[in-house]
């Protein structure tokens, strides 16, 4: 038990290839796409990788331009760009869903600015714990 004022501080850090910093390469990704075709567009992606596998997720106010498609097209580049293309993960072969929609009236006054309100932010980038293969270049 610690004393009062006392605080246990914690921290990540992970390495290059990480699946989390592979996943926060994706929703920026995602959150980029957007912000090219509509610099008002608002993202919340949660995106997640594992073994052969991407999925993203949240919701998204912008342009019917950007088509689940072109996000999926976009998050294999982004591996690609990295370096994945082996067994385990490979941008060309990894199973990618995309399951980001609109999104709600509620979430929208909350990161929305009015007057002196304070704009919300949304989330980005989760990841399994399951270790990528290291990226081959």
């Amino acid at each position: 038990m610690r004393k009062d004022g006392d605080f246990l501080f914690t921290s990540e850090s992970v390495s290059e290839g990480h699946p989390d910093k592979v996943a926060d390469r994706i929703s920026d990704t995602v959150l980029d796409a957007y912000l090219a075709a509509d610099p008002e567009a608002r993202v919340a992606c949660e995106t997640m990788v594992t073994t052969n596998r991407i999925i993203l997720a949240g919701e998204v106010r912008g342009p019917s331009s950007i088509t689940s498609e072109g996000l999926i097209q976009a998050a294999r580049d982004a591996v690609k760009d990295i370096g994945y293309d082996q067994e385990g993960f490979s941008w060309r072969k990894a199973e990618a869903a995309n399951y980001l929609h609109a999104q709600s009236a509620d979430i929208a006054v909350g990161v929305d600015s009015a007057g002196d309100k304070d704009e919300g932010a949304g989330d980005q980038a989760s990841c399994s714990v399951t270790p990528l293969p290291k990226p081959t270049r």
